[in-house]
This record gives structure tokens, C-alpha cells and sequence, in this order.
């Protein structure tokens, strides 16, 4: 599938997209990477006294699937599963969250 490069650009797509069919057309959109806490994980590690080894690699990879799993709860609580009848619907609620985003 060719994608102008203007409407790749402003949407700033990469190499994977989300395409859902709307009463017979098709919306393609962005899709949004998980957020990297590995930073965060293990300045937490490093203060609380883990040395490297592999009681910090354990522990790493507990924490790490830990806010993967919260992350995912969160969007899951988020998703309201909405359906269209039709694209105008579909963008008039797109326009609305995004009105509301930025007061």
C-alpha cells in the first residue's frame, strides 16, 4: 500500500500502521509504541542497592513486565470500543477528544 508522503509525514507513521474499515473505508492510523521504563527501572534498581548480576537481571525483567502489564490495563481501561455507522462519525469523535486535549 502507497501512502502520500504528506499524509505519512503529518501522522508521522512508521513501519507498522492500524487499518480499520469504517462503513466501507478504510482508516489507517499511527501505531503507538509502548513507553521504555527500562531507564527508570533500573535507577530504582541501583538506588535500592542492586549490584549487576543476576539478582538485578531477575528483577529487572519482574519490574519490567510489571509496568508492561500496567501500561496495558491502562489502555484497556481507556479503549471504549465504540462503533460507526459511518467516517463522519468516526472523525467528528476524533475531533472532539482532540478539542478536549487541549483545554
Amino acid at each position: 500500500m502507497t501512502i502520500p508522503k504528506q499524509f505519512y509525514d503529518e501522522l508521522q507513521l512508521g513501519n507498522e500502521v492500524i487499518c480499520e474499515l469504517v462503513n466501507n473505508s478504510l482508516v489507517i492510523k499511527p501505531v503507538m509504541e509502548e513507553p521504555d521504563f527500562s531507564k527508570y527501572i533500573l535507577e530504582d534498581l541501583i538506588k535500592e542497592g542492586y549490584e549487576a548480576g543476576d539478582a538485578m537481571l531477575k528483577e529487572f525483567a519482574y519490574r519490567k513486565k510489571q509496568v508492561s502489564n500496567a501500561v496495558q490495563r491502562m489502555i484497556e481501561e481507556e479503549r471504549d470500543y465504540k462503533t460507526y455507522d459511518n467516517v463522519e462519525q468516526l472523525f467528528h469523535d476524533l475531533m472532539d477528544d482532540t478539542k478536549h486535549d487541549k483545554l
